[in-house]
């Protein structure tokens, strides 16, 4: 499907401008026909950013465009959202979907692109986003495309803008010295082949905080290509109800794929002895670094069981919605 114009879309509220509320894509000049990009979008109960989300796919201006959005159920208005957008969209459905990580899968399966991406709700893709890389990169299908990520906080203003660093599988199990010292790769920015995805068996649905990572795991596994585009691409929310917003638990976990992705590597058994212990050593210190930073107690050294006492305790004399420290 060719993306609908600004004209075609329902007019956004009146307080609502610019990208991509009155503003659209570029499109790809006449006779350069781009071939056919899958984007899912995976939602659920996230109607105050969702709109935003369709509207930044459907406006990108490129000639075959196949956007899916699959609800898992949502409560909160988004469905009426979804509908006001069905014409242009290839498929949508709303009902439980097993999480996100299968919702994703799902909508790939469906799928016909050479290339392909998931966009969430809460997140977008940048102006002339697909224009700007069909004109300067192409579509090679051996290759995962990763452009720049526009960081923004919830009314929509830009934190940082971002680029990853990892070219190697080495680069990506290295989580202290690559991924987690800016190196890492922010999700919306990428641009992956369809057949890749499917054949490492897509995301991973039992992993609901980092099937990222783990699917670039799979990519560098069966030898992909990383190439940085530089072009502005995605746009990435921040909020306080994300799933990433927990980094405690978004470390185990991503320390535990890093594992279980060394040991499937082809590294000598040297090689992975060292990354693994690497990988253990830097959850240690993350573990003990954000308990020292989880309140006055916890700095002054005592040890958690004292500190959980003396917290329950102290609660006990707080204002609701006040936190002990």
């Amino acid at each position: 499907m060719r993306c609908p114009d600004l004209r075609d879309l329902p007019a956004p509220a009146p307080a609502l401008s610019g990208w991509p509320w009155t503003e659209e894509s570029a499109r790809l000049p006449e006779g350069v026909a781009g071939p056919r990009i899958t984007i899912v979008t995976p939602s659920f109960n996230q109607a105050s950013f969702l709109e935003e989300t369709l509207r930044s796919v459907l406006l990108q201006g490129y000639p075959d465009l196949q956007y899916i959005v699959l609800d898992g159920g949502s409560t909160d208005g988004s469905v009426e959202i979804i509908r006001k957008y069905e014409k242009w969209l290839h498929h949508w459905e709303s009902g439980p979907d097993g999480g996100q990580s299968r919702a994703i899968n799902r909508g790939l399966e469906l799928g016909s692109g050479i290339h392909a991406t998931w966009i969430n709700s809460d997140d977008m893709l940048c102006q002339n986003a697909l224009t700007e890389h069909a004109t300067h990169h192409g579509f090679d299908p051996d290759t995962v495309y990763v452009g720049k990520c526009r960081h923004i906080d919830v009314a929509g203003n830009t934190l940082h803008t971002h680029e990853g660093n990892v070219h190697t599988l080495n680069d990506l199990v290295r989580i202290r010295e690559v991924w987690r010292s800016d190196g890492y790769i922010d999700q919306p920015a990428v641009l992956f082949p369809l057949a890749l995805a499917r054949s490492v068996g897509g995301l991973n649905p039992s992993n609901h905080r980092t099937m990222d990572y783990e699917l670039w795991g799979k990519f560098f596994l069966r030898g992909a290509r990383f190439a940085y585009s530089q072009i502005p691409f995605g746009v990435f929310r921040l909020h306080q109800a994300q799933k990433t917003a927990d980094m405690l638990e978004q470390t185990r976990s991503l320390i535990e794929v890093a594992a279980s992705i060394v040991r499937a590597s082809g590294f000598s058994a040297t090689a992975q002895v060292g990354l693994l212990d690497d990988l253990d050593r830097y959850h240690s210190l993350f573990r003990k670094e954000h308990w020292r930073n989880s309140g006055r107690l916890a700095r002054f050294g005592l040890p958690s069981s004292v500190v959980g006492v003396l917290r329950k305790i102290k609660g006990l004399f707080l204002t609701p919605g006040e936190m002990p420290r």
